[in-house]
């Protein structure tokens, strides 16, 4: 297929290499015409994926009409609060697009409007079914994907066709892909769990212990999963790779954005000094702000959530949210 992969951070170059391998015609674009010269010229991407070589093969481009031109599948890999501006700049029809698929990897929730990803493409894209958008998520850090580790994730959309299409370009020996009918669930579970991850993070950074941090990992899936299923979601999808699985790793990881900025805040710095510091994205900063209204807008509690959302926007004390957090009325867990 011809395939336009747009974003070239570590995921999207990434995903380029990835697709190159399985004989793809792919295009990669850059917003930045300045890096898209050094990666076309040194054919590396040093300040998102050093020590890894993008095939020939791969065209560069900076030019948005010229990436995605003939394209018969885009991926969407640009940060979600970015993936709108730059989405609602292709020409693309029903009529012109055929059976064009459009592929988003981007982990959050729109600030604004509070929609999935898929949802805003659509909302971008009237023209495009929203039969022809999948979602690509779960438990993969470009850094390791890269390097040919072992990686599963599902391929999700409304039409389970779609999945397997995207399962079918995507699927390699060392990154196998699963279809799911469960778009929303698998969006929900692959944005909110970078906000329980930055909750990982500050439980490592203040030193508070193991114990504390499963607490937090296992509590926050069920707020996730509760939020999803307030969606339409399907309870089963947050037991598996985009909802737990992700979670996991991104709780885990030391290449985990959103636990190295949850770390940084436990240890006494501030957001603002954390991110100016950054070259990557953290996605579950903004995720932060829309998982927290998206909550209150469907009726469900999400209490680290929310403690999150206050000590990210309100100063608040990472050890007093977490003594709120355990003084809070007794329930039943289930």
């Amino acid at each position: 297929m011809r395939i336009a992969v747009l974003g070239a951070g570590s995921w999207g170059t990434t995903l380029s290499i990835l697709l190159a391998e399985n004989s793809h015609q792919v295009s990669l674009w850059s917003y930045s015409k300045e890096d898209a010269a050094r990666i076309r010229s040194t054919r590396t991407n040093p300040d998102f994926l050093p020590g890894i070589t993008i095939p020939e093969s791969v065209r560069i481009e900076e030019d948005l009409d010229s990436s995605v031109d003939g394209a018969e599948m885009i991926v969407g890999a640009v940060p979600s609060q970015f993936l709108r501006s730059v989405v609602s700049r292709l020409k693309v029809s029903r009529g012109a697009g055929g059976g064009l698929t459009v592929v988003n990897v981007a982990k959050g929730v729109e600030n604004n409007t509070l929609m999935t990803m898929s949802e805003m493409l659509h909302d971008t894209l009237p023209d495009l079914p929203l039969s022809r958008i999948a979602t690509l998520s779960g438990p993969s850090h470009a850094e390791e994907v890269s390097r040919r580790i072992p990686t599963t994730v599902v391929a999700a959309s409304t039409d389970l066709d779609t999945a397997r299409l995207v399962q079918k370009v995507f699927m390699l020996p060392y990154f196998r892909v699963y279809a799911s009918n469960d778009i929303r669930g698998v969006e929900i579970g692959g944005s909110l769990k970078n906000v329980i991850a930055i909750a990982a993070g500050i439980i490592d950074g203040a030193d508070l212990g193991d114990n504390t941090k499963a607490a937090v990992m296992t509590r926050g899936i069920a707020e996730i999963a509760r939020v999803g299923v307030a969606m339409g979601a399907h309870i089963r999808t947050f037991s598996g790779l985009s909802g737990i699985g992700d979670l996991m790793v991104t709780c885990m990881s030391r290449h985990s954005r959103n636990r190295y900025v949850g770390v940084e805040i436990g240890k006494g710095r501030r957001l603002a000094d954390i991110v100016g510091g950054m070259v990557m994205v953290a996605e579950g900063i903004a995720t932060t702000e829309s998982a927290d209204a998206l909550a209150r807008r469907v009726g469900v509690e999400v209490p680290i959530i929310t403690e999150v959302y206050r000590i990210l926007f309100e100063d608040k004390d990472p050890l007093i949210a977490c003594h709120d957090l355990m003084t809070r009325d007794p329930k039943g867990e289930l």
